[in-house]
């Protein structure tokens, strides 16, 4: 923090918003390679929470880097801040008692840590899409594995860039063989005791 600066704290709490909503605030993380089902799953995800009456938002990838982001390369100093910028903005969310749904690729395990300690650990739901890169390169929905093999995208995860698989992740899902609604009905039973009010 600055020297010339000062937190504020304000009387209303992030369990006051709870309140308010009626259900706890936490972030869901989707992590896994480019065209693994993470804004698919995210979106099918909301889709049910929004259908439930829980108030969410979703962060999505590729919409933040055409907006707030749009600055940031994909050197591994540009991914650094665009993971941990999104982290500031997902913890703003969970605080006002939102629901958090983020899309990213988020290939280093050491920024995805500190996504977890910016939100803290009760609120972070880890879930990685371990689809192999082979399905993802044979779906290529962006066309972007083929530009990455030829060399028209340097660094592009999987091909010329390194993606480092979550340690221990909350949820494991490979959608070779899982359905979106078996995954979706997988991410609710899970984050199911997360939705109370702490």
């Amino acid at each position: 923090m600055s020297s010339n600066t000062v937190e504020h704290y304000f009387r209303l709490s992030k369990l006051d918003r709870q309140r308010l909503k009626e259900h706890g605030s936490f972030l869901i993380w989707f992590t896994g390679l480019s065209g693994s089902g993470k804004s698919t799953l995210s979106e099918a995800v909301e889709r049910e929470l929004f259908d439930m009456k829980i108030h969410t938002y979703p962060l999505d990838g590729d919409n933040i880097r055409n907006g707030i982001n749009k600055g940031l390369g994909f050197s591994e100093v540009d991914r650094e801040e665009n993971i941990r910028r999104v982290a500031e903005i997902a913890n703003l969310f969970v605080n006002s008692g939102t629901v958090v749904l983020g899309s990213f690729i988020s290939p280093y395990q050491k920024n995805r840590d500190e996504i977890r300690s910016i939100v803290g650990k009760d609120h972070f739901i880890e879930v990685y899409l371990s689809t192999s890169v082979e399905e993802c390169e044979r779906r290529d929905v962006k066309g972007l594995y083929k530009r990455a093999r030829s060399g028209e995208i340097p660094l592009f995860t999987g091909v010329s860039a390194p993606y480092e698989a979550p340690d221990s992740p909350d949820l494991e899902i490979n959608t070779e063989y899982v359905t979106v609604e078996e995954a979706v009905a997988k991410v609710l039973e899970l984050i199911k005791p997360k939705l109370k009010q702490e």
